[in-house]
């Protein structure tokens, strides 16, 4: 119940039930939305050391990074993800702008770097190469759990220009260095393969003898789908559902597969090899989205429970062309990054430390003006300066310096002011020293 303040209570029984409603009101306004949340510091720090090794990673194997808008054509991901998928059918943020367009919060950005490919006529030079990698937030409306928010980020990587086995073994290889570069070192590598148009038909007419006289025993959602994209039956949840998918009787992707497409599969097993990187084939694995064709693989961690993919991707050589450019081969992977940190905080493995903190202190309204000038000078050459903006006792200002945790504190009363020295005490030891004000910053480097 929402308690009433004593200003209140000399209001009538209508108006105590506006001021109610007004302040649950504010109450919601100021909590953030089911499904996102705040990152504050100091778990920012590993946020960024994730970002940062992304982009180092990234950079070393050709990468470079591309920016989207977190909005798009609705359009784009029917087109692309596919209309019949649990992300377009049930989690997209959708809404209409003024102007009457159906525009989506991106729930993937795969489907965006191909369009902003085509747009700047990027795909046009057959043979070209061109790799990008991204950083940014997903939105999906799915039940929030750990690791898993409506408001989700991803970092991931797109290659566009080669249809070679060798481009996958290299996307997988890359994915592993990542996650080990930021020292997870037991994650599972699953892989898996759709095969080309003519596997996946093969596919589905197995696919569709096995199923059809179990129709009964399948949920709304699989019967429906069973009609418009009968690979999609294979993402369902349903415990009754994955009960009949997990049969041993089910027909295996991976017997349907062409000759083209069995041996791009197995080249791509042996170059994986070649680079020590440990796999286990799953021929049950698929992925949510229509447009994977070929290799497909997905990461996973013990450390999470039933979330446990960290990221996962696959090659996609139709995408590009359903979006209206030139048929171009494709690969590419997504790692969620919620997912990412949860791990790495179960696994207690810390942001790399901060540069040491050099707290100033002020006795008086002139060391805060001084100081201000200090701080910059310390700053100018890389170091990390606090000062207080108004005058405390030096106890009080200790107990600042302590909470943020600073390394040095400078204190400069009015006898080091009129010879023109600091005294500078390390926090950690206990030991003073004197230290002349020409030479402050360059004590510290």
């Amino acid at each position: 119940k929402t308690k009433i303040p004593v200003y209140a209570r000399h209001l009538s029984k209508s108006q105590i039930t506006n001021h109610k409603s007004q302040i649950t009101n504010l109450i919601i306004m100021i909590k953030a939305l089911r499904g996102t949340y705040d990152i504050l510091p100091p778990e920012t720090t590993l946020w960024q050391k994730v970002e940062q090794k992304t982009r180092e990673l990234f950079a070393s194997y050709g990468y470079g990074e591309i920016r989207t808008p977190i909005f798009e054509r609705t359009e784009l991901f029917t087109r692309s993800i596919g209309e019949a998928t649990d992300i377009v059918e049930k989690e997209m943020y959708t809404f209409q702008d003024r102007k009457g367009r159906s525009c989506s919060l991106r729930p993937e950005e795969t489907a965006c770097v191909v369009r902003a490919c085509l747009e700047h006529k990027l795909l046009n030079q057959q043979g070209k190469i061109h790799k990008f990698f991204y950083i940014g937030p997903m939105f999906r409306y799915d039940r929030p759990q750990a690791g898993r928010q409506r408001q989700f980020n991803q970092v991931g990587v797109e290659l566009f220009g080669s249809y070679s086995p060798f481009a996958d073994a290299e996307v997988i290889t890359m994915m592993v260095r990542f996650f080990e570069l930021l020292g997870l070192k037991n994650v599972s590598v699953n892989v898996n393969s759709l095969g080309d148009k003519e596997s996946v038909e093969n596919y589905k007419d197995e696919l569709k003898k096995f199923i059809q006289p179990k129709l009964g025993d399948l949920c709304p959602d699989c019967n429906r789908r069973f009609e418009k994209n009968i690979l999609r039956l294979l993402d369902c949840k349903v415990p009754s559902c994955k009960e009949v998918f997990n049969s041993p009787e089910m027909p295996v992707i991976t017997n349907s597969l062409s000759n083209v497409s069995r041996e791009h599969y197995e080249t791509v097993l042996s170059a994986l090899k070649d680079v020590n990187v440990n796999f286990v084939e799953e021929p049950g694995l698929v992925r949510g989205l229509d447009y994977y064709t070929e290799t497909i693989f997905e990461i996973t961690h013990n450390s999470i429970g039933a979330q446990d993919a960290l990221g996962g991707g696959g090659r996609y050589n139709n995408l590009v062309k359903e979006i209206g450019g030139p048929a171009t081969g494709a690969v590419g992977f997504a790692i969620g990054v919620e997912r990412l940190i949860l791990v790495l905080k179960q696994l207690d493995i810390q942001a790399e430390d901060c540069k040491d903190i050099i707290y100033l202190v002020s006795f008086d309204e002139e060391a805060i003006r001084e100081n201000l000038v200090f701080a910059d000078e310390l700053r100018k050459k890389g170091l990390t300066a606090i000062t207080g903006y108004q005058k405390l006792s030096v106890k009080a200002q200790m107990r600042q310096a302590n909470n943020i945790g600073a390394k040095f504190v400078v204190m400069r009363g009015e006898n080091e002011r009129a010879q023109e020295f600091v005294k500078v005490k390390n926090m950690e030891s206990g030991e003073e020293k004197v230290v002349a004000v020409k030479d402050l910053a360059q004590n510290f480097v």
